[in-house]
């Protein structure tokens, strides 16, 4: 590989692992939420209401990263737990008043840009970038690394403990 190609690789890579933090960091400073916090009340947004475990699924991340998501989201008054009356053992989790207003006027999450960009291109294209991207995991022997589709940096997990400046 020439170096002039090294070097245009990894100054992609840079670019897009910067615009992915430079978009999180707006997002938590504008709205003081995370990505994964955003991205849960736009599942909700789109549902109604659902419970813990469903929204876990829809977003890729486990039920305790969840939980913790919807504990925050309901403090900030956000979010709302009910018992379902058919069964008292469920738990659906909906908007507040002031949760739709927040995500009316919150910018999508940069992934949802992403998807519809992508959406445009022709399939063979869309196809080349995905081989593409799963020969760079391979190449940086990330293959094994979990990975939830939302554009994030670091584990979601622990974004979620960290305190917003």
């Amino acid at each position: 590989m020439s170096a002039d190609n090294e070097e245009i690789i990894l100054r992609s890579l840079r670019r897009i692992i910067q615009a992915i933090d430079q978009h999180s960091r707006k997002l938590r400073r504008i709205f003081n939420l995370t990505v994964p916090q955003i991205v849960t009340l736009h599942q909700l947004k789109g549902n109604n209401s659902s419970t813990s475990g469903e929204l876990a699924r829809s977003a890729f991340l486990s039920q305790a990263t969840m939980t913790g998501i919807v504990d925050r989201l309901e403090k900030r008054g956000l979010v709302r737990r009910d018992r379902c009356q058919d069964d008292r053992r469920r738990v659906m989790i909906s908007l507040t008043e002031e949760g739709r207003e927040v995500v009316t006027i919150m910018p999508k999450p940069l992934q949802d840009q992403f998807v519809n960009r992508l959406a445009a291109l022709p399939q063979t294209e869309q196809s080349a970038i995905a081989d593409t991207l799963s020969q760079i995991v391979e190449m940086m022997e990330a293959a094994d690394l979990e990975a939830s589709p939302i554009l994030s940096i670091g584990d979601l997990s622990l974004s979620e403990e960290e305190p917003v400046t």
